[in-house]
């Protein structure tokens, strides 16, 4: 069962001090005329740097290092030139919960926490016969012979069901796409400005119906980099952004089935996660100032914001249509243009998105007297969930 009150102590240790980004419009631009810029190792050394830099640190301060999905520990160790007291390997949004149980435990006291990824240049497949990851991943095997061989093809059949219970269209699902184009309009690292509106949307072709082009994500090289460390040492660091709360629940049993993403949509973990964040923070929804929401597909959004109690279920074409979520809204969502239109770094450059929103540092797209922006991930059923905090709030 979960701890709260450790759980409260381990997110109140930790604070964000530094992060870094490659720069990915050019290097997309760069890739079309045929130039690779780097690999995925040299990707995330570049954001590694950039980190360290914003984060007033020196490499010989790293004493603690997670690595993203991608790539693996011992080389990107070798490659950084750092020998750390403690390492994992996970993705974005458990990078950080790992990186605060470390130094909660005394393991390390300075994470670096690193994602470089090439799959652009190396041609990375996500679908299909020569997906990456072969049998460990269920949706590119397990249901081949019906013709699902994609994570695409799986949310297909998520948003169909889900538009058949649910009053949610497919201009629902422009609207997340148009209104985080909208946001990546006002970001110059963003690979996606070119304007999108919901005719535009609704003119695109199918790639697995209802799913149209822009409702998936992009495909493209880069890294990012994020700096946690203690908060007694990022006390002295005004640009510190602290955590309030982390959680996590998973969905495996019945998994090959697809009970938990066709029956339930997973809202079963979305509420067990919600209940220990927002007990754990001390807030709901109803303090929160901005969210950032894992969008390799746009069906993402609306699974999210009812599980995590921003709507009721089945009411997230309201909270939509609303304009709560675009540029002006009371919710901004993906501010950066998230995946859908800024970069495909796997929910990595949310996490910087949120930091640099909290230091009051996006410029057009800043998000007026932000406090708190909540990180909500629910990838293949293992629902991870991240409350960020300004300092002072």
């Amino acid at each position: 069962m979960t701890d709260r009150s450790r759980l409260r102590r381990a997110a109140g240790a930790v604070a964000v001090v530094g992060v870094g980004e490659t720069d990915y419009a050019l290097d997309h631009a760069a890739l079309r005329d045929g130039k690779v810029r780097s690999d995925a190792y040299g990707f995330a050394a570049t954001a590694l740097k950039r980190a360290l830099s914003d984060a007033g640190l020196r490499l010989s301060d790293i004493d603690g290092l997670v690595v993203g999905q991608s790539t693996a520990v011992e080389r990107m160790a070798e490659v950084l030139a750092v020998d750390p007291s403690w390492s994992a390997q996970a993705d974005a949004v458990n990078a950080v919960i790992q990186a605060a149980m470390a130094i909660a435990s005394g393991l390390a006291e300075c994470v670096a926490l690193v994602y470089g990824n090439d799959q652009k240049s190396a041609g990375t497949q996500y679908g299909g016969p020569n997906a990456m990851g072969g049998e460990r991943f269920l949706a590119y095997v397990q249901y081949a012979p019906w013709g699902l061989t994609s994570q695409g093809a799986l949310y297909a059949m998520m948003a169909n069901r889900y538009m058949a219970e649910a009053e949610f269209t497919p201009a629902d699902l422009g609207r997340i796409a148009v209104g985080q184009r909208r946001f990546a309009e006002q970001n110059a690292n963003a690979i996606m400005r070119r304007p999108l509106t919901l005719d535009d949307y609704l003119a695109s072709r199918f790639v697995c119906e209802p799913l149209r082009l822009f409702d998936y994500c992009l495909v493209n090289d880069g890294g990012v980099a994020l700096i946690v460390t203690t908060a007694e040492r990022a006390r002295s660091n005004p640009r510190a952004v602290g955590l309030a709360a982390f959680a996590r629940a998973d969905l495996s049993v019945d998994a090959t089935s697809l009970r938990p993403r066709l029956m339930d949509y997973y809202h079963d973990a979305h509420r067990r996660a919600a209940a220990d964040l927002y007990a754990v923070a001390g807030f709901g929804p109803e303090a929160v100032d901005s969210v950032q929401i894992y969008d390799s597909f746009t069906t993402h959004v609306p699974f999210a914001l009812e599980g995590f109690g921003y709507c009721g279920l089945g009411e997230a074409a309201g909270l939509i249509r609303s304009g709560a979520l675009a540029p002006g809204g009371r919710l901004p969502m993906n501010t950066s243009g998230g995946m859908l239109s800024e970069s495909y770094m796997q929910g990595w450059n949310h996490q910087v998105e949120a930091v640099r929103q909290l230091r009051g540092e996006t410029g057009d797209r800043q998000v007026p007297g932000v406090r708190h922006v909540h990180y909500m991930s629910d990838v293949a059923g293992k629902v991870s969930s991240l409350m960020y905090r300004r300092a002072g709030a």
